[in-house]
């Protein structure tokens, strides 16, 4: 591609201009014939010559790529498009920062802008200078970062001309490394080093025309970094004072501002001393106005007009600056750098002596003298501020000494000599001053140690050049030509280095060489040279020393001569040329002062100007000695005599060394216009100081290599346009991005392949961009084509269907009048025709009636005829029909009335055989409920059924001989009568077994009333015995008083306390493990009333409609215990087998359980193993389905085996009371019979599985007999029987629970007798007696119950043995059934053997399942009298009245006596009591055990622990014990404990501050202890919703408002603790999954980048913390997270609403800086990806039902700001944009709009009108919103915390101590 193809018609060229530099035109034809034709902007139209293509002008880069954060992304890198880029973004956008390569341009703006603040430099720590806008920050931050990562000491070198704001850029700097750099000392080093900007600029800085703060000398400031990269120190050098302005300024321009500071301050009594006196004596004070022909002002005393050093601008002050405020501000500076306020006094003391000095008016005495006036007013006031002679002052201000040989003489000097003698000392002594202030903010600034590394900033003076330029200027070019030379070389050395990194072949790149100029300065014989020299000769000269460069420097080509002037010569700098006037520069490079002058102030009586002139200075011999102003006078002679311009020399040098040996960053100030209006742009002193800085330099150098440069994946994202599907090549990016190039440039020169980027020559991208555009507008042209001809085309045919349609109607009506006159011509003739044919017909019809009349009367009478034959007919036959059908009716009834007669009385004999036998078993189901009356009944119906089990199974052993007599039976019993026989038989036995069956009902009635009786018995017994206990109680009481008096022996009383303290601590334990225990039991208890129900439920709907109802006599058996308390009616629960699923609604039982503890399995379920059984085949028997024969030999067969079954029922009630008599003779308490009642637990859970077992065999023969309604009846029967049997077994238990109550009501008696605690009795040790007698009485019980298990082992095992037997029969049997139902059907009696067989095994299982049964409900009875025994014996109790009377010292303990029930027998029976006591809701301990209680609940309480609790149960634990100690009225208890509280829980946050878990669960747990305090403070106001029980729980002898003062603080600051953790983990993944997260990935495609790209930072190479496509599912997670963590351990959702709120402000707040500062993002597809983005935080709020409570709010910014981005943006949308952003401040609208860029060139820029208009609007809304004035949202701002009240409905009294709590030193009250 060449040149000449990019310059045709359109293209815009940049065409020179004097005025504007640079004019923008449009071509108006291709270029050809070396001519240019080209239209500007207003219409003119210029044709341009030119010689070849070189000369061609310069093209203007795409619209697309104006307004770039880097010039060196440009396409062009020319001078009029860096100028044009800096205009467009410095007055359009209002960026006053941009990037040029390395270099950061800063345009002055003169005027503050929100963009310094913390959220700005919070919002550039940790991102490379390209992921943001351009900003000192960014360069500041590169600095830093480039530090920590390479360990190399760094440098930021500032500079530019005056009024470009290079102090303020290195204040701004350095207020950035001290914000992220803070020190970890208490000095707060990067504070001093703030407060020494002020100084520094007091002293050193003055208004000049070109800046009203102008830095006048050169300063570098080293900060001092430790190994933590922390400040600890910082050393500053300064260069090159400019001490003339001391003396002297140019009009419009000031002093240096101290002086100005200082008089405004006169009229502080405090400086009255410096005589900052009347205007009128001071005459160089007036000097400046003499040529005013204005009458002097009156003058102000103190004002600086009064002094001539002050008033030669004629600027006394400046615009929008209050001198006195900045003195102020200066003066607190001073003060906090360690100065003190006496320093402070001498140091104003000696700048009012320099003001005071220039006032000294010197007069001429005529010839070569000069004198003072005695009467100077001044003269004195220096010599008194000074402390000098005035004398001497005046003698040393006209004279001088000189010294010939060993003479010396005086001479006076003229008037001229005396005035520059007088300057010089005040320019000596200022200096003097500056040097000793700069030393002592170093000395302020000194590390203790040696620092690690430092920054570096320097803030120096730019390239100058004035009409006149003396040797200040000359200077500071000299050091500018040096540092652009450094410059150059880091320029060149990046460049190379990143050609090198990628690998591709390069050129060597010509730049500009400063080393020419740089030797004409410095080298030997060289302009500094020549002047030392100059200065060394006794009469040198100004003159002298210019001629002697016209001769010496010739040779130099930098050098030249003026041709009209002699006085000045010519140097050639990189910026420009520059002419500087000799005159001056020989006193300027001595700066040399008189030594009688300095000896006078070493004799001064200020120690401040004593120390600034102690030191001696040894010059070399001469006429007059002078010394130098040096900032080091006193090392050496040599030294000593150094002129200002070696000096100059040297520390540049140093300077250089120092750059060179760290890595720099540039920062070039360019000063924008000179009027200082903001924001305007002076294109003429733009160019000049672009020029001279370095910026197009640098432009030049990246222009002559490959300035452009892409990262293979986005250069194929953004012109995969520019190939075809076949050239992309996925896996191999290089490869696709070859072929992609191959197609657009042929030249290879253009561009390079490097390793990870593509490297072009200038003009290439925008020559890429101009195809791309082209293949775009081809594209666009081809839609628009499609789309226009699908448009024309429907017009078309909606046109064509038009014209269809009314040609359509209007033929339609020509045909329809067409047809309407056809039809009117055919309605004519048919009206015709109709009318004839009417006439015809009528004749016709009158005929036909006439004959059709005669032929009906003839036909009609032959079929009359006809009828009446066929109808006698008819009759004949149906009277026949008729009386056969009677007939035959008359037969059948007469039949069938027989056979339903005969029905009838079978039907009825069945009936009442059937009815016989239902009431038979109805009275023995009502005998069997009065067999299980009573527990002791229940016992013996145990042993009954294990005795009929054993007869059973000898039954069954005589099954053979049963088959061969049954089959004999069959054959006999085949006729109807034998059956109806053997019937009546079996009716006469039922009728006898029926009045048997009443006679037991008889006497089982008669036994409950005695049961009844002895109830009644045992009441009045009851009440005597409490009775007794009262009077016992009043004895005891009264012996217990007298016993009390006569202790007097300390030791005894002593061994005594200790003695029942010990038994007392033992007693609790085992209370407490008592109490665990009983907490279990509850547990398993709810646990299995739950299975009970849920059994029943399953039973009741497998019933059906046949389940057993319960009778009227049922509900009476009730109704006698209905007073009993239902919550021990269900101990028996556990019977039922648990399910897997029930436990976990059950494992929050107690607010002491644990939460997700699985739930304990039961220990009969883990001992079934142990058990030696056969395990049933169930699964064969209830496989084999039955055919019964629906015969009457069925009857018999059920008869016999009922016989059978009330055999085997009386078995068992034998048994049963077996059973119950070995169980009421044996103590409970022996090992041996705890062994057993295990066994009988486990015999129990086999019952349940075998009864199981039965019911599916059960259910098998009733599923395969449906039809057969005596096997239906007799299931019905069976499960009657069986649901009797439960009801039976609960009455007895409720009938228990009664007999229990009665014993809880003695016992409560007693507790009422003696307090709430009844270890009152044992305070003479009396109940350890009792105890210790209990124990042996328990022992002997033990040894009696050992013997008596042992038997009931041995008979338990013959139990066992007969019970294998029958099994294995029982299997026996089923295998021979089951063969036999295999074969045929041979014989009837086969089949109803088979089927008896059967019906005998099921009844066989039934019946051994109920065995089972009752075993288990025997072994829970027997393991809960254990239970309670425990519970007797921890009480010192025991289970009879003859122990209780043994042990007891009075014949009886009535704590004993209440827990028994005597009968009649004299058996002793346990009672369940319901509760042990009521609870207060307190934990009582022991203060010495408190800080155990407090590590335990708040040091050693993990968050993994915790969260299996309660939530806020460590609080709630807390409080009760705050509870006890208000109860007790114990103050300095509450206060120990709750001072103990609050630091347990601040040292556990300090420790575990970065653990969520920690500080969540404190959180929770702290606000529950608040809550509390509040609920139970008593105060009404948080009663409202407290129950009467918590009411009464109320706080009663403290107020503890205080303390939760004290809470709620430590609250706020845990709170604080977790959202800072929360923002730590959110920080990094907000940027990437906000903003750079895209669902489309490439879908916003990116434009060209230069150096400074997202991917080419030169700062930081490392990759994004997370990948942007994960970024926003990474961020949901820790979300969810985080709501998980807060739900989990109780936080109140109110306080989880406030968290959520501030972490979606601070992702608010993060993004949308982010966007702020990052012009990238800020294009139409950029915002409606972040608004999708956005739209999964608020889908997430929805899923947590967050979106209610206004979260999503603090989302409003950013979603506005992306709407923002997609909305439209012309002058009809500005008051929708306004109304839309209404959470955006002004200034965030306005900068949005300015970085708004379009994605394309298709898209057009925002106006710059829109955007003034915006603005315009939205200025009536910023009147009000002060607040929205800043650009950035603060990060750190934190919405108010608010912690609702929120009373807990937890009862206190319900809280338990879980076993994960080792709390054993806590005693529930």
């Amino acid at each position: 591609m060449s040149v000449r193809e990019l310059y045709v018609k359109g293209a815009h060229v940049w065409i020179p201009d004097r005025e504007q530099v640079w004019r923008c035109a449009q071509l108006t034809q291709d270029y050809k014939n070396h001519l240019v034709t080209v239209t500007f902007e207003d219409g003119q139209t210029q044709e341009i010559k030119v010689k070849s293509d070189e000369e061609l002008p310069p093209l203007r880069n795409p619209e697309i790529l104006i307004g770039e954060n880097d010039l060196t992304s440009l396409s062009y890198l020319h001078e009029p498009a860096v100028l044009y880029n800096l205009q467009v973004r410095f007055c359009n956008q209002n960026a006053i920062y941009t990037y040029c390569g390395i270099v950061l341009v800063a345009i002055n703006p003169y005027e503050e802008l929100p963009i310094y603040g913390p959220d700005t430099i919070s919002a550039y720590r940790g991102h490379s200078m390209g992921d943001l806008d351009p900003h000192i920050f960014a360069v500041a931050e590169e600095a830093f970062t480039q530090m920590e990562r390479d360990n190399r000491d760094q440098s930021i070198i500032v500079s530019g001309e005056s009024g470009a704001g290079k102090t303020v850029s290195a204040k701004y700097a350095m207020r950035y490394f001290a914000s992220v750099g803070g020190s970890d000392s208490e000095t707060q080093i990067e504070k001093k080093i703030l407060a020494s900007n002020p100084i520094m600029e007091a002293i050193g800085n003055a208004k000049t025309t070109r800046n009203d703060n102008s830095s006048r000398f050169g300063k570098y400031i080293e900060l001092d970094f430790t190994r933590s990269y922390s400040i600890m120190g910082a050393n500053m050098r300064t260069y090159l004072l400019e001490k003339s302005r001391v003396v002297f300024q140019a009009p419009e321009e000031r002093n240096y501002h101290i002086f100005y500071q200082l008089c405004s301050a006169a009229s502080d009594k405090k400086y009255s001393h410096l005589r900052l006196g009347p205007p009128e004596t001071f005459h160089y004070m007036n000097q400046g106005l003499q040529e005013d022909p204005t009458p002097p002002r009156r003058s102000r005393p103190g004002h600086q007009d009064n002094f001539h050093y002050l008033n030669q601008g004629s600027s006394p002050s400046i615009e929008g600056v209050d001198d006195g405020a900045d003195f102020i501000e200066t003066c607190k500076a001073l003060s906090l750098l360690g100065i003190s306020e006496a320093t402070q006094n001498q140091m104003f003391r000696i700048l009012a002596g320099i003001l005071h000095l220039g006032n000294i008016v010197i007069q001429d005495n005529g010839g070569d003298a000069s004198t003072i006036d005695k009467g100077d007013e001044s003269l004195a006031i220096v010599a008194e501020l000074l402390g000098i002679s005035a004398s001497e002052l005046k003698m040393w201000l006209c004279h001088r000494k000189i010294t010939s040989g060993r003479e010396v003489f005086t001479k006076p000097v003229t008037l001229s000599e005396a005035t520059f003698s007088r300057d010089a000392l005040a320019k000596h002594i200022y200096a003097k001053l500056f040097d000793w202030i700069v030393k002592e903010i170093n000395k302020c600034f000194a590390a203790p140690t040696k620092p690690f590394r430092f920054i570096g900033v320097l803030d120096i003076y730019g390239f100058e050049t004035f009409e006149i330029n003396s040797f200040e200027q000359f200077c500071i070019n000299y050091a500018n030509e040096k540092l652009q030379q450094q410059f150059n070389q880091h320029v060149f050395k990046l460049e190379q280095e990143e050609y090198v990194k990628e690998q591709i072949e390069w050129e060597f790149i010509n730049f500009y060489d400063n080393q020419p100029c740089i030797d004409l300065i410095e080298s030997k014989l060289g302009i500094l040279d020549l002047l030392d020299e100059e200065c060394r000769m006794p009469k040198g000269s100004d003159q002298s020393w210019v001629e002697k460069l016209y001769d010496k420097c010739k040779k130099w080509d930098h050098f030249s001569k003026p041709r009209l002037s002699n006085t000045s010569f010519l140097i050639a700098h990189f910026a420009d040329k520059v002419g500087y006037e000799c005159a001056g520069f020989l006193e300027k490079n001595r700066d040399t002062v008189s030594e009688e002058q300095i000896n006078l102030l070493k004799s001064s009586q200020i120690s401040l100007v004593h120390a600034l002139f102690t030191e001696k200075a040894q010059v070399a011999p001469t006429k007059v000695k002078v010394l130098p102003t040096g900032p080091s006078p006193a090392h050496s002679s040599k030294q000593m005599r150094k002129s200002v311009g070696s000096q100059f020399r040297d520390s540049l040098n140093l300077l250089m060394l120092t750059l060179n040996s760290t890595t720099p960053h540039y920062v070039r100030c360019i000063k924008p216009n000179d009027d200082k209006m903001a924001f305007t742009f002076d294109p003429t002193r733009a160019i000049q100081q672009l020029r001279a800085c370095g910026v197009l330099e640098t432009v030049r150098i990246s222009a002559a290599g490959y300035p452009s440069r892409w990262t293979y994946h986005e250069f194929f994202c953004r012109y995969r346009v520019l190939c075809t599907s076949r050239d992309i090549v996925r896996n191999d990016m290089r490869l696709t991005c070859e072929k992609i190039i191959a197609n657009m440039i042929t030249d290879e020169d253009k561009f390079k392949f490097g390793r990870t980027k593509i490297f072009f020559r200038a003009g290439q991208v925008a020559y890429m961009e101009k195809l791309r555009a082209d293949r775009l507008s081809a594209c666009g042209i081809m839609i628009q084509k499609n789309v226009r001809m699908y448009i024309h085309r429907n017009r078309f045919r909606r046109m064509r269907n038009s014209a269809i349609v009314i040609q359509k109607y209007a033929r339609g009506m020509a045909s329809r009048r067409l047809a309407h006159h056809m039809r009117q011509t055919a309605a004519a003739i048919k009206i015709q025709a109709c009318v004839r044919g009417w006439v015809k017909r009528v004749q016709y019809r009158r005929l036909v009636y006439t004959i059709t009349r005669l032929q009906a009367h003839a036909r009609g009478c032959w079929a009359r005829q006809k009828y009446q034959h066929m109808r006698r007919d008819r009759a004949a036959i149906v009277i026949q029909k008729n009386v056969r059908q009677w007939l035959t009716r008359r037969r059948y009834l007469r039949a069938m009335r027989g056979f339903v007669i005969v029905q009838g009385l079978v039907r009825c004999f069945l009936a009442r055989r059937q009815l016989k036998k239902l009431k038979i078993e109805a009275k023995s189901i009502e005998h069997q409920k009065k067999l299980n009356k009573g527990l002791e009944n229940k016992i013996i119906s145990l042993q009954q059924k294990l005795t009929e089990m054993k007869n059973e199974n000898s039954f069954i052993s005589s099954y053979k001989e049963e088959i061969t007599v049954l089959k004999t039976r069959v054959t006999d019993l085949k006729g109807v009568e034998k059956q109806l026989k053997a019937s009546n038989n079996q009716v006469s036995e039922l009728e006898a077994r029926i009045a048997e069956l009443t006679k037991e009902l008889e006497m089982e009635r008669g036994e409950k009333m005695d049961v009844l009786t002895q109830k009644e018995r045992a009441d009045k017994e009851n009440r005597e015995l409490i009775e007794k206990l009262n009077e016992e109680n009043v004895r005891l009481t009264k012996e217990l008083s007298d016993a009390q008096k006569e202790e007097t022996k300390r030791e005894s009383e002593e061994y005594l306390r200790r003695k029942f303290e010990a038994e007392k601590q033992q007693l609790i334990l085992e209370n407490t493990d008592e109490k665990s225990g009983y907490q279990r039991l509850l547990k398993e208890f709810n646990r299995l009333e739950q299975k009970n129900e849920h059994l029943e439920e399953e039973l009741a709907k497998f019933k059906g409609g046949n389940a057993h109802k319960r009778t009227a006599s049922n509900v009476s058996n009730l109704s006698g215990a209905s007073d009993a308390p239902t919550e021990l009616v269900h101990d028996d629960a556990s019977e039922f087998s648990s399910f897997p699923g029930d436990d976990d609604w059950m494992s929050d039982i107690g607010y002491g359980s644990v939460r997700s503890r699985s739930s304990e399995m039961s220990d009969s379920n883990r001992n079934l193993d142990n058990i030696e059984w056969s395990s049933q085949k169930t699964g064969d028997t209830s496989e084999i389905k039955i055919q019964v024969p629906q015969k009457m030999e069925d009857i018999t067969l059920v008869l016999q085996l009922q016989n059978k079954v009330r055999e085997l029922e009386k078995e068992r009630r034998n048994l049963s009371k077996q059973i119950d008599h070995l169980e009421s003779s044996s103590p409970p308490d022996d090992p041996q019979h705890a062994q057993e009642l295990i066994r009988l637990q486990e015999l129990e859970m086999e019952n349940a599985k075998l009864k199981d077992d039965l019911n599916r065999l059960r259910k098998s023969i009733a599923d395969s007999e449906p039809q057969n309604n005596r096997v239906q009846e007799f299931m019905r029967q069976f499960e009657a029987l069986q649901d009797e049997l439960e009801r039976r077994r609960e009455e007895c238990i409720q009938l228990r629970t009664v007999l229990a109550n009665r014993a809880h009501d003695l016992r409560s008696v007693t507790q009422t007798s003696y307090g709430k605690d009844v270890d009152i009795v044992n305070e003479d040790g009396e109940l350890v007696l009792a105890y210790q007698t209990q124990k042996q009485v328990n022992r002997q019980l033990e040894d009696e119950l050992k013997k008596e298990k042992q038997r009931l082992h041995e008979t338990e095992t013959d139990y066992k043995g007969e019970l294998e037997r029958l099994r294995r029969d029982n299997e026996r049997q089923q295998k021979l059934l089951a063969q036999n139902l295999c074969k045929s059907d041979a014989t009837n009696s086969e089949t109803l053997l088979q089927s008896e067989i059967m019906r005998l095994t099921s009844e066989n299982l039934n019946l051994q399942g109920q065995v089972d049964n009752l075993t288990e409900q025997l072994k829970k009875y027997k393991r809960s009298l254990r239970a309670y025994a425990k519970k007797l014996k921890e009480a010192g109790g025991s289970s009879s009245k003859r122990s209780s009377a043994q042990g007891s010292p009075y014949g009886g303990d009535p704590t004993d006596m209440l827990d028994v029930n005597t009968t009649n027998e004299g058996e002793v029976l346990p009672i369940i009591r319901k509760k042990e006591r009521e609870y207060m809701g307190m934990f009582e301990y022991d203060r010495r055990e408190e800080m155990q209680i407090i590590r335990v609940l708040v040091y050693e309480l993990k968050p993994r622990v915790a969260v299996t609790l309660l939530p806020g149960l460590p609080a709630y634990i807390l409080f009760m014990c705050i509870r006890h100690t208000d109860h007790i009225n114990d103050d300095e208890k509450v206060r120990s404990l709750l001072n103990n509280i609050v630091n347990g829980v601040k040292r556990v946050i300090k420790k575990r501050h970065e653990d969520l878990d920690s500080t969540v669960l404190w959180l929770s747990n702290v606000l529950r202890l608040l809550h509390n305090l509040k609920q139970y403070s008593g105060d009404k106001a948080f009663q409202a919703e407290n129950t009467v029980k918590q009411n009464e729980q109320s706080l009663k002898n403290f107020d503890l408002s205080e303390y939760r003062q004290v809470l709620s603080d430590i609250a706020v600051w845990i709170y604080n603790g977790v959202i800072k953790l929360m923002e730590e983990k959110v920080q990094p993944l907000i940027v990437p999954s906000i903003l750079e997260h895209e669902a489309i990935a490439g879908l916003s495609g990116n434009k060209p980048g230069g150096m400074r790209g997202r991917t080419g930072s030169v700062a930081r190479e490392l990759e994004s913390p997370v990948e942007p496509q994960k970024a926003l599912d990474l961020l949901l997670k820790e979300m969810t997270q985080f709501y998980r963590t807060l739900a989990m351990f109780g936080t109140d959702p109110e306080l989880i609403t406030q968290v959520f709120r501030q972490i979606f402000y601070f992702i608010c707040a993060g993004s949308l800086n982010n966007l702020l500062l990052r012009k990238d993002m800020c294009h139409w597809s950029k915002g409606m990806q972040i608004r999708y983005n956005l739209s999964h935080l608020e889908q997430w709020t929805r899923d947590m039902r967050l979106h209610e409570s206004g979260v999503t709010d603090t989302l409003a910014p950013i979603i506005q700001a992306a709407q923002l981005l997609q909305a439209r943006k012309s002058d009809d949308d500005v008051h929708s944009i306004c109304d839309m952003c209404d959470k955006l401040s002004v200034s965030q609208i306005i900068k949005i709009l300015n970085l708004y860029t379009p994605a394309d060139e298709f898209e057009d820029r925002v106006p710059i009108s829109f955007i003034h208009k915006i603005q315009a609007k939205l200025q009536e809304r910023a009147e009000g919103e002060q607040a929205q004035a800043t650009l950035l949202m603060n990060t750190k701002f934190a919405f108010p915390v608010r912690f609702p009240f929120n009373p807990s409905s937890i009862h206190l009294e319900d809280i338990e101590l879980p076993d994960a709590l080792p709390l054993t030193m806590l005693k529930k009250v």
